[in-house]
């Protein structure tokens, strides 16, 4: 996993080469003119002290100075672009991934919240961080360079430090790197937590369990605590010590450059330009929280790295066929869900679906309808697999609609067309069946009006939802308790609407009322995971088992 990580950020920093190469020039420029500047400090204390004109050094030192400043100002621009652009790349595979992972995904939604976030940004900063590391590196070597040419003495007095800014440097990222990982793990967890506690406020509210909730989603923090104090230790220990190796390898090189100006080797000039590349050769110690940067990007990259390499099963490359929507499954089973299923869904006929809570109805429609793929068995539309039919052709013909439906575009009427090549008058005629229309028309911009600004309730939600579903005029039309919060008398026009609009179309419905499954051509009762009968309605309500599937919901 490491060296997938580590791929992924030599990817990431070569993104966009004309920046990277522009930042790499600035940096060097930088380099050059930290370098630089000691030389001519030197040059105009001794002119100073001497009593000559200093303008030249002057001079040289205001184009260096000013060098600096521009070179910083401009790496600072670039960064913030290749870190930009390097984070909504990450984001984009991340988020493509999630969808072809779809309901096969294991990862909670809080902690995709946190990858596509937090980790996209942490990785996406390592462009910078690598030149940056890059560039104090160079100067450390420059200025030990410059050292020994002024005096070979002082450039040995320095070296002498290195074996502890190494040993420092060292000890550091291996105390920081598991850590920061499982600072981020953690953070993932609470915020997987926290999305599911929101999801599910009003009944915590109803059930008076806020504390207990509370509790449950604070529960990693002990642990995120421990890795953050652990962090902060490591960090607090690295700053006290690079505190104190700088000025006594300041002392150090002072005292020597003192022999050397008594002896006439080095001038006052020189005394203060040694100091300085003292100060640069330092550089790469005192810029250690960039190896923590960088240790932070490695761990995103993992953990963006865990997602990109999860299983996605490839897409199918065969055509649908013409036919009437018939949907058959041969020995499906999904591990939690369904076992050893066998169903024969005729095409054309209107089949109910239903079942105690648990018994995997939503699995069983998500089988169907080609959202899930099964662990074992085959799944067919019309004779042809569903796993093995082109995506885009699939989602053409079968429509769904769901209890909680994600309403997504910038208006209603976006809404309801999304996903489809559905134009005004399809999508009017579709809100129609849903029972919608009149709703929708009331509003400031009827179908204009944003999303945003339309509050709904759970019903007026699902309507939508619905008649974005028969906007598709789908082959086969599958409903997942998508008329759960309609009463019983606008679920009834809403399926007499659809059956105009859609007529000899396949319709599936997962419910929970026995007035629903009466209406049905057929009712497939679940239990435990398996078809335990299948009949029509009246036939099946002779069996007090059956009824009993009606009688918990109402209780």
């Amino acid at each position: 996993m490491a060296g997938s990580a580590d791929r992924l950020l030599v990817k990431v920093t070569a993104l966009d080469r004309p920046r990277l190469i522009a930042l790499i020039l600035s940096a060097l420029a930088g380099t050059a003119a930290g370098l630089l500047l000691p030389g001519p400090l030197a040059a105009a204390v001794d002119a100073v002290v001497a009593g000559r004109p200093s303008l030249p050094e002057v001079t040289w030192l205001i184009v260096l100075g000013v060098t600096e400043i521009a070179v910083g100002l401009i790496g600072g621009i670039l960064t913030a672009r290749m870190t930009a652009s390097a984070t909504a790349w990450l984001r984009r595979k991340l988020a493509d991934r999630y969808l072809a992972l779809g309901t096969r995904s294991t990862f909670a939604d809080g902690d995709a919240i946190s990858r596509l976030t937090g980790d996209c940004t942490g990785a996406g900063l390592v462009a910078s961080v690598v030149v940056q590391l890059g560039s104090t590196t160079l100067i450390s070597g420059g200025a030990v360079v410059l050292l020994a040419l002024m005096d070979w003495r002082l450039a040995l007095v320095f070296l002498g430090s290195i074996p502890f800014g190494l040993m420092l440097a060292r000890t550091h990222l291996k105390n920081t790197a598991d850590d920061v990982l499982t600072y981020q793990e953690v953070s993932g967890e609470l915020a997987a937590r926290m999305v599911d506690a929101v999801a599910g406020l009003r009944t915590i509210a109803a059930s008076g369990t806020a504390d207990r909730e509370a509790g449950r989603v604070l529960r990693p923090l002990p642990k995120l605590s421990l890795a953050g104090r652990g962090m902060w230790r490591t960090q607090a220990r690295m700053v006290w010590r690079s505190g104190l190796l700088l000025p006594a390898v300041e002392l150090a090189v002072l005292g020597a450059a003192g022999f050397g100006v008594l002896e006439g080797r080095l001038t006052v000039g020189q005394v203060l330009a040694a100091l300085g590349y003292v100060a640069l050769g330092m550089g790469l110690i005192t810029q250690i929280p960039l190896l923590t940067t960088l240790s932070r990007a490695r761990s995103c990259a993992r953990r963006i790295t865990e997602v990109l390499e999860a299983p996605v099963p490839e897409p199918g490359d065969l055509g649908v066929v013409p036919g009437r929507g018939t949907l058959e499954l041969r020995g499906v089973a999904v591990e939690g869900a369904l076992r050893d299923v066998d169903l024969l869904v005729r095409g054309g006929r209107f089949t109910a679906v239903v079942g105690r809570s648990g018994s995997g109805k939503s699995a069983l429609v998500n089988v169907l309808g080609g959202l899930l793929t099964p662990d074992e068995g085959t799944a067919t539309l019309d004779g042809r697999p569903l796993e093995k039919l082109r995506p885009y052709e699939l989602r053409a013909v079968v429509g769904f609609a769901f209890e909680r439906p994600a309403l997504l575009g910038a208006t209603i009427g976006d809404a309801v067309g999304y996903g489809s090549w559905a134009g005004e008058a399809a999508v009017r005629a579709a809100c129609r069946s849903a029972q919608v229309d009149d709703l929708i028309v009331r509003l400031p911009d009827g179908y204009r009006t944003p999303l945003r600004e339309t509050p709904l309730s759970g019903g007026e939600a699902q309507r939508i939802g619905l008649a974005r579903a028969i906007a598709h005029a789908p082959r086969v039309l599958i409903l997942d308790d998508a008329t759960a919060s309609l009463d019983t008398v606008t679920e009834a026009a809403v399926e007499e609407a659809i059956e105009r609009t859609l007529p000899g179309r396949t319709r599936v419905v997962v419910t929970h009322r026995a007035a629903t499954a009466s209406r049905a051509d057929t009712v497939v009762w679940l239990e435990d995971g398996r078809v335990r009968a299948v009949g029509t309605h009246d036939e099946l309500w002779r069996t007090p088992a059956y009824r009993a599937v009606f009688t918990e919901g109402a209780q």
